[in-house]
């Protein structure tokens, strides 16, 4: 064990608090350094428990460091070099902090040795994450931040119950495997504010809404880190609760469903998140040394090539402005490099031998097979033909090869991205290349002695068959399949709706009770109080002079009658100063009797 040790998510933040003080020649350069500081922090660790700072009853452990940490903090500084790289056109410094504090906020949970860390950098994530939203500066970008921050923030209440809960009932904050034979109530809610990270229908429309409206750079940090970060907290905290089987397979149907219907590429890839991350999850529902090494492998995999894929369709939105099918084609002629990048990331999402994608979600359904849960296993190789229908092959066509739907002003833009994100799209393609030639680059990390070969006989004929009849389905149906300008409605439909009725309730019921409150209580008892105590006075002397005028037969009542002079001229007199303190303090006398 080293004695010294240092959070690589403090190297981040440190980094992006010096960031706006760094200018001219030396920024890019620095923008680079940073993140390569935290991940040399990640690669010279060693295994442990580090950090630990004693707070109020508790002690809070800031760097538990195992194999799972390191193989999710190595994956992640890593992405966060690459997202950097392609990123270094942005001049907004804000928008770098933000992934950096994002990252942090990911790697925080990744390293917490409890709950309350946990929590403090799950919320990190979640708020730094939704500037990278709305630095997009769009009306939709800004409507889908402020959603994707209240969906976040409901999940991370619900998590923060479940952890008061489960202290209240153990004392116990450690973070570490539940009891998921028999969960009590605040481990489902710890579950719920997990899952919700994870994008777990229903709780899910907020990534495709954010993720599609994101800045081109942001997009890319937010592809990688929030679901990843709920998978690795799954797989510390859940392994073996079989709901999440059950759940993760939906995800992958319900995920290809949506990507196939979708016209705006990146929310295409967005649904394909959803799909790919319902392996994961199942993988660690599942819960078996070999499906909990898939699901890991998977999720390192997967940040690799969906990054490659968000940066291949955010370089074509950054060159040329727009990200619908319907108004792309024939891009191969003008952004020829792009399309290479976006083709290996296709294929690896796709499962495609010697690429990244098939030495890890095979693993994920060989566990499953392993676990006898030959159902489960069935319908993820059904969705990985829609992963293939959808990525592998309907963006390269729709995009690059099919009819030519661009505006003239859209094909005069369009060409290849600047180098620097070249050189970031061609990193994370040959890491996507790499992983599925080596196979031992990645499943050496892997904390699970589970020996697994996916380059048998029978897979590779298995994988090639379905690819080809994929392959066959899309030649067949591909009118049917051309983008249309739609929009899919999915579950944000209700919480849209939902909120747009609440208003209104607000409006037109509490705004009136609102209104009424101001004038009567606010306006209209204060000046009763007023006048009353201002005549109460002369009126109290009325209950005695009025009898006796009424036996003279004098005018009283009328603007000239008696009543009248009496109370203009006592507020006149001196004595109404005196009388009416007298008067109040009577009745503040009154009210104290009643009140004790």
């Amino acid at each position: 064990m080293t004695e010294f040790w240092f959070h690589p998510a403090l190297v981040l933040i440190i980094g992006a608090l010096v960031l706006p003080l760094v200018k001219g020649v030396a920024r890019k350069p620095f923008l680079l350094l940073v993140p390569v500081l935290a991940f040399a922090a990640v690669l010279q660790m060693e295994q442990g428990v580090y950090g630990v700072f004693p707070f109020l009853n508790w002690e809070l452990t800031f760097g538990r460091v195992d194999s799972l940490s390191l193989v999710f903090a190595y994956i992640m500084t890593l992405m966060c070099i690459i997202g950097t790289l392609y990123g270094l056109h942005v001049d907004n410094d804000y928008e770098h902090i933000s992934a950096w504090f994002y990252v942090a906020g990911s790697l925080g949970v990744i390293f917490a040795g409890d709950l309350l860390v946990l929590f403090l950098f799950w919320e990190v994530m979640a708020f730094s994450s939704t500037f990278l939203v709305w630095f997009r500066g769009t009306p939709g970008a800004l409507a889908a931040g402020y959603r994707y921050l209240l969906v976040h923030t409901a999940g991370g209440l619900a998590l923060l119950a479940g952890i008061v809960l489960h202290y209240q009932a153990t004392g116990d904050l450690s973070f570490t495997q539940f009891d998921v034979t028999n969960p009590t109530l605040p481990v489902w809610l710890i579950m719920i504010g997990v899952i919700l990270n994870a994008a777990v229908p229903p709780l899910h429309a907020w990534l495709p809404d954010a993720y599609s409206r994101a800045t081109v750079s942001g997009a890319v940090f937010m592809c990688a880190f929030t679901t990843k970060t709920a998978v690795y907290a799954l797989c510390r905290g859940f392994a073996g609760m079989e709901i999440l089987i059950v759940l993760g397979v939906i995800m992958t149907l319900y995920g290809v469903i949506y990507a196939l219907l979708s016209n705006d590429v990146r929310r295409l890839l967005s649904y394909h998140i959803i799909s790919q991350v319902g392996f994961m999850v199942a993988g660690v529902g599942v819960g078996t040394a070999l499906a909990i090494n898939g699901a890991i492998a998977h999720a390192f995999a997967h940040i690799l090539y969906k990054a490659l894929l968000f940066m291949g369709v955010g370089s074509v939105l950054y060159m040329t402005g727009k990200s619908k099918a319907s108004e792309l084609g024939g891009l191969y002629k003008k952004m020829p490099m792009a399309l290479f990048f976006t083709v290996i990331g296709g294929l690896s999402i796709s499962g495609f031998p010697l690429l990244s994608g098939f030495v890890s979600k095979s693993m994920v359904v060989a566990g499953s097979f392993d676990a006898s849960h030959y159902w489960a296993a069935y319908l993820m190789l059904l969705a990985s033909v829609g992963t293939f229908l959808s990525v592998g092959i309907k963006i390269p066509y729709v995009v690059w090869f099919g009819e030519n739907k661009c505006s003239r002003e859209t094909w005069d833009k369009a060409a290849d991205p600047p180098l620097h994100m070249q050189l970031a799209m061609g990193i994370a393609a040959f890491l996507c290349l790499y992983i599925g030639v080596y196979t031992p680059y990645l499943y050496n990390m892997l904390p699970n002695e589970a020996p697994f070969n996916p380059y048998t006989a029978y897979h590779l004929a298995e994988v090639i068959q379905i690819l080809l009849f994929t392959a066959v389905g899309f030649y067949l149906f591909v009118k049917i399949m051309a983008p249309k300008p739609k929009l899919s409605l999915d579950m944000d439909w209700f919480y849209r709706m939902g909120g747009r009725l609440l208003l209104l309730a607000m409006q037109k019921g509490m705004t009136r009770v609102n209104d009424w409150g101001q004038s009567f209580l606010g306006e209209e008892v204060p000046r009763r109080l007023n006048r009353f105590f201002i005549d109460g006075p002369a009126r109290l002397c009325l209950l005695v002079v009025k009898p006796l005028w009424q036996m003279t037969g004098a005018k009283i009542e009328g603007p000239d009658g008696a009543e009248q002079r009496f109370l203009e001229t006592f507020s006149r007199s001196l004595f109404t100063i005196g009388s009416t303190a007298i008067f109040t303090v009577a009745m503040l006398m009154v009210l104290l009797f009643f009140v004790t």
